[in-house]
């Protein structure tokens, strides 16, 4: 066991000092799944368990993480594409380990964000270069800005709650993006029973066998509703912080250790880059 612990710290360590970020896009067919919350709290997990992270607010026009995170913001990344302020100045410190990047309106963010305005933020910024995950909260459905940071993520993760409109729209993002993405991930929220997120994987699982059978489709867990889940989503909480011990939190640890052992197992996929080399990938989708 202590050879095995040694040899993860030396893998872990490996990972940083190449400083490859990994990009995980979170999305869903539909809006109203939980998709923000789940972002939040993953990428909080994540950075309790030692990873420098980041994630970025894409979800345009509902923009709302800093709420869920209880941070008073005054600018986002377009005052600083603007040059209205300092790439520094939109990146705000959640805790130790965690940062928030605000956005704003997607067609307004690509718009501004060209190459030499990039650059220019690569040589005044150096604040996340070296991050181990970068959580991309988009927008719901498939607009083409949504669509053009789902393309430029490493990994992409849906959301989906037993709903027979949202089952259908999680299935609808998975077949589009399964043309550029050779595995997806699953996320079932607000479940009332393990059967019943089983049945649902179930059901999404096989009709993607049968029409996308080049895709590799996985299940990173489901997440139960609980009186816990819904007071904190009422009053913008961030549920592992305020809940550790609570089931949402113990299942978010689960998904949070499954999708770093993923990262562990495949590190030599992932290309070397940073949060602005993202945003130039991001471009060259559209």
């Amino acid at each position: 066991m202590n050879n095995q612990a040694s040899n993860l710290d030396t893998l872990m360590k490996t990972v940083k000092q190449k400083g490859k970020t990994k990009f995980i896009a979170i999305t869903s067919g539909k809006g109203g799944v939980g998709k923000s919350t789940i972002s939040a709290n993953l990428s909080y997990t994540l950075a309790k368990m030692g990873y420098k992270v980041g994630i970025f607010d894409a979800d345009i026009g509902l923009a709302n993480l800093d709420l869920i995170f209880g941070v008073k913001i005054g600018k986002n990344i377009l005052h600083a594409l603007k040059g209205e302020a300092k790439f520094d100045e939109v990146i705000y410190p959640i805790e130790e380990g965690l940062y928030l990047i605000p956005g704003d309106s997607g067609d307004e963010i690509l718009k501004y964000a060209n190459q030499d305005i990039l650059d220019e933020f690569i040589e005044d910024s150096q604040m996340l270069n070296d991050l181990d995950y970068m959580i991309i909260d988009t927008g719901a459905g498939i607009g083409e800005v949504t669509q053009a940071f789902l393309n430029a993520s490493n990994d992409l993760i849906v959301v989906t709650v037993p709903d027979p409109a949202a089952i259908t729209d999680a299935y609808a993002t998975i077949k589009i993006n399964a043309r550029f993405k050779k595995e997806i991930f699953l996320i079932i929220n607000m479940v009332g029973s393990e059967k019943e997120a089983s049945n649902v994987f179930s059901k999404i699982k096989n009709v993607a066998h049968k029409n996308i059978p080049d895709l590799e489709l996985h299940l990173l867990g489901s997440l139960y509703s609980s009186a816990s889940v819904k007071k904190s989503t009422k009053y913008r909480e961030l549920l592992c912080r305020v809940e550790p011990l609570n089931n949402f939190s113990s299942e978010m640890r689960c998904i949070a250790k499954k999708i770093s052992s993923k990262v562990e197992q495949n590190m030599l996929n992932y290309p070397k880059e940073n949060f602005m080399s993202f945003f130039k990938r991001i471009l060259g989708y559209l």
